[in-house]
């Protein structure tokens, strides 16, 4: 019997690997081997390391000491397949750029689709490639291939990404929180084809901050913390609760008042609540595909909704409508805070009302500028921050980001995690204590510990301050108990 080296058994090995991230040098003397036949997850809390570790494994860190040995050839570029929520967030950045070029061409309707989208995973995009028919079908994203990526949901995204990277067939396939903003039978389907992938031979490093999303087939598990190798092994090894409560240190209760910051707003007359939100036969469409479909909905002052539907029912259109990014709001007849939207008001009018966290948002706030400038900018409703801010408005910033547990305020916000970046959002959001709070997936890219926190202090918002809560989510266990009302979207029938 010919017995194989150890060498021909190892895809990548780092070995005493030390890299730089800007200023900083993290992952000291990490040692870390993934052998052919294995599978592995990534743990650790928000900020720990995670992104940046792999982004050693596909060459975009550089590796100021150690090495870093891959057994396969450097130039092969459809290797190994990426698959994150920072990718999604580039190609947006991508798409964006591209509008300036677009308006002095006269092209304002050619917006990259997703089926370009997919295909630039083949490096080929006018070529469709031969097992293009195949993913679109296995992933159910036919409906969405000539929509523009950037009126996708964030699951819808999701999926897409997903299929790009599959089209060079990786040997080696790294998902970076896949199952963010996918509704239960999205998660299922997608759970059972990336385990269809490893039975069939391709490798999958998964990262996660959800235990139930470790897929059956995973064989080891790597633990990040403080940006160290925190702990490494077989699974059953490692994920043992005992180790899971050291590596995500438990948050105790909120245990000091909520912040609020005077408006100016009046208290509502006496009688009929004050109807903040209401929606009559509300249809929205893109081309010929109906995403809302004769809609009736309302939202009086006292309440508290939460919203739940699968992928492509129209939950962030419907949001999109109220914070007024959408202009097919203006055919319709919706009313917001009692007035109809397009009888006068300024779209400013209601962002003051309104406090927001979304995908959405967080794709598109991509200033250089610190943590504690991106909550102040909440004040205004703005992407940067461009107006002085009075003593009170910086002490309320300064009392979120303590209640939030935010410890990097001088911090450049666009070199922070993709969950760190989350936090700073939320706080951005609630620090003018606004009448309404949208939050779109609020817990997305959280560790459980930050969860818990968020969780908590939206509870408490709802229930103890004159702040009312929209609440969407894919997660029924996480509707906070402050919720009162629940608005239950299906996908419209396509004809």
């Amino acid at each position: 019997m010919v017995q194989k080296n150890d060498s021909e058994e190892t895809f990548i090995r780092l070995e005493k690997v030390t890299i730089r991230v800007r200023e900083d040098f993290l992952l000291s003397d990490t040692n870390w081997e993934i052998k052919k036949d294995q599978d592995w997850a990534i743990l650790g809390p928000n900020g720990s390391g995670k992104s940046s570790l792999v982004g050693t494994l596909i060459g975009h860190v550089p590796v100021v000491n150690g090495r870093v040995i891959r057994n396969y050839p450097k130039n092969d570029q459809g290797t190994i397949g990426v698959v994150s929520l920072e990718l999604h967030q580039r190609l947006i950045a991508q798409e964006e750029d591209r509008d300036e070029a677009r308006f002095f061409s006269g092209r304002m309707d050619t917006f990259a689709k997703a089926r370009q989208t997919i295909l630039s995973g083949n490096h080929h995009e006018e070529v469709e490639a031969p097992n293009f028919d195949r993913v679109v079908k296995h992933l159910e994203i036919g409906y969405l291939l000539d929509r523009g990526i950037r009126f996708l949901s964030t699951g819808e995204m999701q999926k897409v990404l997903i299929a790009r990277a599959l089209m060079k067939s990786p040997k080696l396939l790294i998902l970076d929180e896949p199952f963010e903003g996918l509704d239960d039978k999205s998660k299922g389907r997608l759970g059972n084809t990336i385990t269809g992938l490893m039975d069939e031979g391709m490798q999958i490093i998964l990262v996660t901050h959800r235990f139930e999303e470790i897929l059956r087939p995973i064989t080891h598990v790597l633990c990040l913390k403080d940006c160290k190798v925190f702990l490494q092994g077989a699974r059953d090894k490692v994920l043992k609760p005992e180790n899971m409560d050291r590596l995500y240190n438990k948050k105790g209760p909120l245990t000091f008042s909520i912040p609020q910051h005077e408006d100016g707003e009046e208290a509502p007359q006496e009688g009929k609540p004050e109807v903040f939100v209401d929606m009559r036969d509300t249809t929205i469409k893109y081309g010929d595909i109906p995403v809302l479909e004769n809609l009736n909905w309302t939202m009086k002052r006292g309440e508290n909704w939460a919203i739940v539907g699968p992928n492509g029912a129209g939950k962030t259109t419907l949001l999109s409508l109220i914070i007024g990014d959408n202009p097919q709001a203006y055919a319709n007849e919706i009313y917001l805070f009692g007035k109809r939207k397009g009888s006068g008001e300024s779209i400013w009018d209601i962002k003051k009302r309104i406090g927001v966290v979304s995908s959405e948002l967080q794709v598109h706030y991509r200033k250089r500028i610190k943590a504690c400038d991106v909550v102040l900018s909440g004040f205004f409703d703005s992407i940067g921050l461009y107006r002085k801010c009075t003593t009170e408005q910086v002490s309320a910033a300064e009392q979120w980001m303590k209640l939030l547990g935010i410890t990097y305020a001088s911090d450049w916000y666009d070199q922070l995690s993709y969950g760190q970046r989350r936090m700073v959002l939320l706080a951005r959001s609630m620090v003018k204590s606004p009448t309404l709070l949208i939050l779109d997936e609020p817990c997305q890219g959280l560790d459980r510990s930050n969860r818990t926190v968020i969780l908590d202090l939206i509870d408490r918002i709802g229930s103890k301050t004159r702040t009312h809560v929209l609440y969407v989510t894919h997660h029924p266990d996480e509707i906070p108990s402050c919720i009162t009302h629940v608005l239950n979207l299906e996908r419209p029938k396509q004809v």
